[in-house]
């Protein structure tokens, strides 16, 4: 045995310590990810300013109904005063009508603070679970469930050492603490969370690989208002060409082959909660969707509201990309484009279909900025966290009309990205820099944001058309080598066409972001040689076939 401050490690085990969590780890057992660390961090900033805003608003709702109450009573003490000359004495005397206005006087109160349950589906070694009670004041319990006995014996043990009591004290009627350990299936026992009675506040899935086969549980067990965290780690499947059946099977849509493939990966998994929950009558807001290193991890609220979801379709559309220029329909409207690509005549490939709405809501993404701010230094990946959640800050807007009297305008959220390197390719010219065509966009009266899902990428409002003519104007001043062109190659197509305007690569104030300026750490570095998903857990989910059995 060897002690490492005041826990006592067994042989065989490992201490691991994130934040202010302990877990003990054996080997081939349940599994955990060290390198999801910012995911943990970004989740316990998350569900702590979501947490604290739905306690704001129940405040609210509190006062309002004290104050409509104080009213009343007021109303109700005049009636019973003396009016105009009456003598008071009357009043007064009569002992039955008689009430002393002190009865009606308001108390004062105070709203208890909301406190919530949240539900980790697939808990393994329990760390998330452990973090979320640690890390989250308002949070009442955490169900830490895993159906591998493996794993809920290793939740037992960590719950031990990080001061929670044991979890052998709980009594024979259900557990108790803030962390609540349930062995059994998954879907089952979000199922029978599903009457709105029993139904919990957060529920967080976090598999190893695809999150679908969870989702329909889960979207039916989340409270109205409440929150539900997706992590899908399988990017090979959503990300690539490579398994376009797969992604069909587990996401109802295809995935595409371009340089925003990741953003469309969000896309892909957005488009699976939205029609799960049409099926309930509920409908998803986006809240903060992140492609992050090999996964996407996805924050939504969840309400029912069933005229709003004959609006689901309106979110939805089909990508249709050649490689170098891409289009978007609306799914209900049928194709818009032609067979052939309208730059550079290759033929069209068609993805989706896919949500095509808001990835975030910046308002929230304001507050968890401001909550880390002032909370660096409980999150051990705080440097990252800021830089990404910048980025999505700043996601493209565009006005499609004002209100001058108001000041009230509509956006629509552009949908993918672009980088000047892959556009180049297809030119076969020199790159240019990505402030110059920043710049260039911001002359031609576009607007432009960075993405936080591909390091030196531009999201902005201008077509792909508009885009191609900027760098056929860049080619005029840094000629292409024709004569290394093949003849039948798409990138003489793409040359033979004149620009439809003349772009100015003069350098704009606004070209460079203010997370640019801000030099924040973005995108991902090396964090451990030979770093990835890591290996599944292998210990204790199937039963042994006996002997008996064959």
């Amino acid at each position: 045995m060897s002690t490492t401050s005041n826990i006592i490690v067994p042989d065989g085990f490992t201490l691991h310590t994130e934040n202010t969590s302990h877990i003990l780890l054996e080997s081939n057992q349940a599994f955990l990810n060290p390198v999801q660390e910012f995911n943990r961090d970004t989740s316990v900033a998350c569900i702590r300013v979501w947490s604290e805003e739905i306690n704001r608003s129940k405040e609210e709702k509190w006062r309002q109904l004290e104050e409509k109450r104080a009213n009343k009573q007021k109303n109700k003490k005049r009636k019973i005063e003396p009016e105009g000359d009456q003598p008071a004495q009357e009043t007064a005397g009569n002992s039955n009508d008689s009430i002393k206005p002190e009865t009606f006087e308001p108390t004062a109160r105070t709203p208890k603070p909301y406190t919530f349950v949240l539900l980790e589906a697939l808990s393994a070694t329990g760390l998330r679970s452990i973090r979320y009670a640690k890390e989250i004041p308002l949070l009442k319990y955490v169900i830490a469930n895993d159906l591998s006995p493996s794993a809920t014996a290793a939740m037992k043990r960590n719950i031990d050492i990080n001061d929670f009591g044991s979890a052998e004290d709980a009594p024979s009627e259900g557990p108790v603490g803030k962390v609540r350990i349930n062995e059994g299936d998954a879907c089952t026992l979000m199922y029978s969370h599903r009457e709105d009675k029993d139904r919990v506040d957060v529920v967080d899935l976090d598999p190893y690989g695809t999150a679908a086969p969870f989702i329909d549980a889960a979207i039916q067990c989340v409270k109205d208002g409440g929150l539900l965290c997706v992590t899908c780690t399988d990017l090979s499947v959503l990300a690539t060409t490579n398994y376009p059946e797969k992604c069909f099977s587990n996401y109802g849509g295809v995935p595409v082959k371009a340089e925003y493939c990741h953003e469309a990966a969000l896309r892909l998994v957005l488009h699976t909660l939205s029609t799960s929950a049409s099926r309930y009558g509920r409908v998803i807001e986006p809240l903060l969707s992140l492609s992050i290193d090999f996964y996407v991890r996805i924050f939504v609220r969840v309400n029912t509201a069933p005229q709003e979801v004959k609006k689901a379709l309106t979110v939805v559309e089909k990508p249709s990309a050649a490689g170098n220029v891409n289009s978007l329909f609306k799914i209900q409207n049928g194709p818009g484009v032609t067979e052939k690509c309208p730059e550079c005549e290759s033929t069209l490939h068609m993805a989706g279909p896919m949500w095509s709405g808001p990835l975030h809501d910046t308002g929230f993404v304001t507050k968890v900025l401001e909550h880390l701010e002032a909370n660096q230094d409980k999150y051990g990946t705080a440097v990252r966290m800021k830089g990404m959640l910048t980025v999505a800050q700043e996601v493209l807007a565009q006005k499609l009309f004002e209100d001058e009297v108001n000041e009230e305008f509509q956006e629509l959220h552009v949908p993918f990205y672009f980088t000047p390197a892959k556009v180049a390719s297809f030119f076969h010219c020199t790159t240019p820099s990505l402030e110059d065509v920043a710049s260039a966009l911001l002359h031609a009266g576009h607007k432009i944001s960075r993405s936080h899902a591909c390091p030196g990428s531009l999201k902005t409002s201008a077509t792909r058309e508009d885009v191609h003519s900027i760098f056929r104007s860049w080619i005029k001043h840094n000629p292409v080598k024709i004569k290394n062109v093949a003849e039948n190659s798409p990138t003489r197509r793409l040359l033979a066409k004149e620009p439809s305007f003349e772009a100015n690569f003069k350098k704009h104030p606004d070209s460079v972001t203010p997370s640019g300026k801000m030099k924040l750490v973005r995108y991902q570095e090396n964090p451990t040689p030979h770093w990835g998903p890591g290996t599944k857990a292998v210990g204790g989910s199937k039963r042994k076939r006996k002997k008996d059995d064959i």
